[in-house]
């Protein structure tokens, strides 16, 4: 492990002990450094979100992100967890495979999936970890429920597709795009047909909050030739209530989360 790295971490533990935080010359002492590593040490912990400097004090205080990550990757479990057996039971309605993703900053991750289909033409792709947000159903779906001005930005910082880079039916210009989210937006679910690649047909809706803020997205993707819009029109309503009890999972977790922050934001500070 780096010196700057180890340092850092060292420092992250000790923060999280002290409440009013420390100052410093005290930070310094503590981790055996010299002031001025200490406080180049602390000033890029700072930038990254890790640490905030009492502007009162003047002490380092470690800050929610810590706290934000912890909950993130505890809540994101439980809800792998949870929702396994709707998304199973999705699969096995609708013979195709079933995908889980959630929103991630500025982009979306599949986090689970099930698999319908057992044998013959079945779709499975390794599609990596995040969703396309321009070309997938998946994408579409989260992206439909934004101001345009905020979909297009999320666009244009994962790159437009590009001719010829994905399925022919792919939106390669800002006007194709904001048709697919309109569509999404009329339908209540966004499909795509040949948009991600050719051969592949999905259709997906999203997951919201309590404010109806998108947390995530649930979709179902197959070969083109079985997963026709008429079958996905016949598939809607499962698709619906697999959303609807996900996203009622995904409130039940949150008066347990808000107990843990407020526990941890107590001690720091």
């Amino acid at each position: 492990m780096s010196n700057a790295l180890e340092r850092g971490l060292h420092a992250i533990e000790l923060l999280a002990g002290k409440r009013t935080g420390l100052p410093l010359q005290q930070v310094a002492e503590a981790l055996d450094i010299p002031p001025s590593a200490t406080h180049r040490m602390l000033n890029c912990l700072v930038e990254h979100g890790f640490v905030r400097q009492d502007p009162q004090h003047g002490n380092y205080v470690l800050a929610l992100k810590v706290v934000s990550l912890a909950l993130k990757h505890l809540s994101q479990s439980d809800i792998v967890d949870l929702a396994k057996p709707i998304l199973e039971r999705l699969a096995r309605v609708s013979g195709e495979l079933v995908r889980l993703s959630i929103v991630d900053g500025d982009n979306l991750v599949w986090i689970s999936k099930a698999q319908g289909t057992r044998s013959g033409l079945r779709y499975d792709p390794d599609a990596g970890a995040e969703a396309k947000l321009c070309c997938t159903a998946s994408g579409l779906a989260w992206l439909s429920c934004l101001s345009d001005e905020r979909a297009l930005e999320l666009v244009y910082r994962q790159g437009l597709a590009k001719a010829g880079e994905y399925g022919p039916n792919a939106a390669t210009t800002i006007d194709q795009l904001l048709k697919h989210l309109q569509l999404a937006r009329d339908q209540g679910y966004a499909s795509v047909d040949e948009s991600f690649e050719i051969g592949a047909a999905a259709m997906a809706i999203a997951i919201l909050d309590s404010q109806r803020h998108v947390i995530g997205v649930i979709s179902i993707a197959g070969p083109s030739v079985r997963l026709t819009q008429e079958r996905m029109q016949a598939l809607k309503a499962a698709l619906f209530e697999a959303a609807e009890e996900i996203t009622a999972i995904s409130l039940d977790s949150l008066p347990k989360l808000s107990m843990m922050t407020s526990r941890i934001t107590d001690q720091t500070g």
